[in-house]
């Protein structure tokens, strides 16, 4: 039997240049996603430009710059889309060389499964090496990897031997029999994401979110300085027993546990184990997460489901927002046209929060931002390009002014207590605005 898995690896093994070969002008080429990026695979497609045409090809935040989008500015070989924008994919959809695909992160693989998103014809996977069983490991990119690969033609897998092995879970392999071709990219340490610098504003952010966090709780952090920061001051408290169920795993959950913070003790599922289903951050964190059975990688249609987040009691999720408005609506993606990012799983925690018994949600921002040489609030009138959280879902919204929790309030009472958290220079403003969209009370406590 291992004698089969080993012929089987030499038969499929190919040249990256002649493995691209297998795409076909009109296809789909779907790529690992975040730091997984197959950038062997991209760099040997991206030579094909001018030999096929209207190739599509499509991943979540490619954390490398995407060649076939890079080497093609009037797109006749190759046009990229991305469901969730890097500062890569910001960088090319300034020209013209990406487009964005709205989804909710924890409906991919049922998306792909039932045909509401284009069949992969090609799959482009970065894995380990594979091992003796004949299987490779999706690494730092469970999410909706395993989806792809089931869907897909053509399978090629991009070995590296930088890529941890991340246990699962499930869906974290695929075996060699399930695989068309093999690309063996040497060793090339995977993409250091260097931990965050946390700012004042974000530090008094942290510490308001910190008085609602008790023994037990199970925490889901997101991208960004706060929800670092918010992990930095939990590894110095004299918290015990947390919990995590995140769609992240980032070095504040590493730190948590090599404090002893992060027990997952009181966890309904998964006890003692930390369950997330990508991870982005140091080398340190790669090295940690390495054939280590504490911590568990599922695809994104379990971590981020909103039941299998409730089941855990008091779940508090802590995410980014660019602006609030006064109606309670959260952009989380976009301001204006200017598109940043994506959808992602923030809306999965909001409700996953909110359904957990003594669960919160926190959606953090400062309450303003530069533009040029302009001062403006990000508490807003009105929403400036998309809402990614409706207001109805709204629940703790949080600045370096303080937090309000906006469920079950009237619409005046959730206009009063943004702005009362909004920067005091725009607090009378924004109270006229209030008034002129019938939102104000005459009896409202003077802000």
């Amino acid at each position: 039997m291992r004698k089969n898995i080993w012929d089987q690896y030499r038969n499929k093994l190919r040249t990256a240049d002649e493995a691209v070969k297998a795409v076909k002008s009109g296809d789909w080429v779907y790529y690992s996603h975040f730091v997984m990026n197959p950038v062997t695979l991209d760099e040997a497609l991206a030579k094909r430009l001018g030999d096929i045409t209207d190739v599509k090809t499509s991943m979540s935040s490619g954390m490398h710059q995407i060649q076939v989008a890079a080497c093609d500015p009037e797109r006749k070989s190759f046009t990229h889309n991305s469901t969730f924008y890097s500062k890569s994919d910001r960088n090319l959809a300034k020209q013209g060389l990406t487009f964005f695909v709205p989804s909710n992160y924890h409906e991919h693989p049922w998306r792909l499964r039932n045909g509401f998103a284009p069949k992969p014809n090609v799959a482009f996977i970065k894995t380990t090496p594979m091992d003796s069983n004949g299987l490779f490991n999706f690494g730092t990119s469970n999410s909706y990897t395993k989806a792809i690969t089931d869907t897909a033609d053509i399978v090629i897998v991009e070995t590296n031997e930088g890529v941890p092995k991340c246990l699962g879970g499930h869906s974290e392999n695929i075996h060699v029999s399930d695989v068309d071709y093999i690309v063996e990219a040497g060793k090339c340490p995977l993409m250091s994401i260097p931990k965050p610098t946390a700012s004042i504003e974000e530090i008094k952010m942290a510490e308001c979110i910190m008085e609602e966090i008790h023994d037990g709780a199970c925490l889901q952090l997101g991208i960004g300085g706060i929800p670092n920061t918010v992990g930095s001051l939990l590894a110095e408290s004299d918290l015990k027993d947390l919990g995590m169920h995140s769609e992240m795993m980032c070095d504040a959950f590493m730190d948590l546990y090599d404090k002893g913070k992060v027990t997952g003790r009181y966890k309904y599922t998964h006890k003692n184990k930390m369950v997330y289903t990508f991870a982005m951050g140091t080398a340190e964190l790669y090295d940690f997460l390495d054939d280590n059975p504490v911590c568990a990688s599922y695809p994104v249609d379990y971590t981020n489901a909103s039941g299998n987040i409730a089941r855990n009691d008091n779940m508090i999720s802590i995410n980014n927002a660019l602006q609030v408005d006064l109606y309670g609506q959260i952009a989380s993606e976009a301001l204006g046209n200017r598109h940043i990012s994506g959808s992602g799983g923030q809306g999965d925690f909001v409700v996953g929060a909110a359904k957990s018994t003594g669960g919160k949600s926190f959606i953090c921002l400062r309450s303003t931002r530069t533009m040029g040489d302009r001062v403006v609030s990000r508490i807003v009138p009105n929403i400036q390009g998309i809402v990614s959280v409706p207001r109805a879902w709204a629940f703790y919204v949080v600045t370096e002014y303080g937090k309000v929790c906006l469920k079950g309030k009237s619409s005046w009472a959730i206009a009063e207590d943004l702005i009362s958290i909004a920067h005091p220079d725009f607090r009378e403003e924004l109270i006229k605005d209030a008034e002129e969209r019938g939102i104000w009370r005459r009896s409202n406590k003077i802000v």
